[in-house]
């Protein structure tokens, strides 16, 4: 496996390029954030080159082209309906995508209760891959530093 680097390029990568189908990325890690941005706040302060989906569902979406870890943020509240972002799905649906997962990380939010994180639990057992972490809204400094260190130990 390769090792997840942190370098002095952008933490988000704008995808290298473009293409019909949408942008292609290298990235080890991929993610997904609403407007809100708290996912994007997050995955910028691990200081790693990550590769954000579009916002947008009608937008093309991205084509991985390396094994990568996914951050997503659950939808749904307390019903957990929607959970997985469409976004997410549309991207997921890319059999290369699909196949170049290795892992998940959920964002969430405890006052939802048994639908915290739920989209990661999704995705996971879906695609047959683990739940690598879970973080509350934005994450905190602790959750950062064991993300970091957890990815570097992941990739090696």
């Amino acid at each position: 496996m390769t090792t997840l680097a942190v370098d002095d390029r952008p933490t988000t990568d704008p995808a290298t390029a473009g293409t019909a189908e949408g942008a292609v990325t290298d990235a080890a890690l991929i993610y997904f954030s609403s407007v809100s941005d708290n996912t994007h706040r997050f995955v910028e302060k691990l200081g790693v080159r990550a590769a954000r989906m579009p916002v947008l569902t009608k937008e093309p979406t991205l084509r991985a082209t390396r094994p990568y870890v996914l951050v997503l943020p659950t939808y749904g509240g307390i019903t957990g309906k929607g959970a997985v972002p469409r976004q997410v799905v549309k991207f997921l649906n890319n059999e290369q995508n699909r196949s170049l997962l290795r892992g998940v990380i959920g964002a969430g939010n405890t006052n939802f209760g048994e639908t915290y994180c739920l989209a990661a639990d999704i995705v996971a057992a879906k695609c047959h891959v683990p739940v690598l972490y879970r973080f509350e809204v934005m994450g905190t400094s602790e959750d950062v530093a064991r993300v970091t260190t957890g990815l570097e130990e992941f990739w090696t």
